[in-house]
């Protein structure tokens, strides 16, 4: 696993669903684009909603949820998983949406 610095919680197992892995790479970006930002809260294209909850997620231990495009437009989700209530996360999910 990647330690990052300013991350505020850890990832757990990082896995990505082919479509979303085919998205990143026909866009010439990085997996780590998407990590990072989803690491430092950068919840991406969500509503003010959404936010608030992933907010409350930090504390709450729940599952987190961020959106993002690829270069080309393609929308990403990345999903942390709670693995309990203490803040620990089972792992992470890059995705499309068609494939929720």
């Amino acid at each position: 696993m990647v330690d990052i610095p300013h991350a505020k919680f850890k990832l757990g197992r990082v896995v990505g669903t082919p479509a979303a892995l085919e998205a990143i790479r026909d866009s010439g970006e990085s997996i780590w684009t998407f990590l990072a930002r989803h690491l430092a809260c950068d919840w991406g294209d969500l509503d003010a909603e959404d936010k608030r909850l992933n907010d409350e997620a930090l504390e709450n231990g729940s599952r987190l949820l961020s959106a993002y495009q690829t270069a080309k437009g393609v929308r990403l989700w990345v999903i942390t998983e709670a693995a309990d209530d203490r803040g620990n996360r089972a792992s992470t999910c890059i995705l499309t949406p068609d494939e929720y």
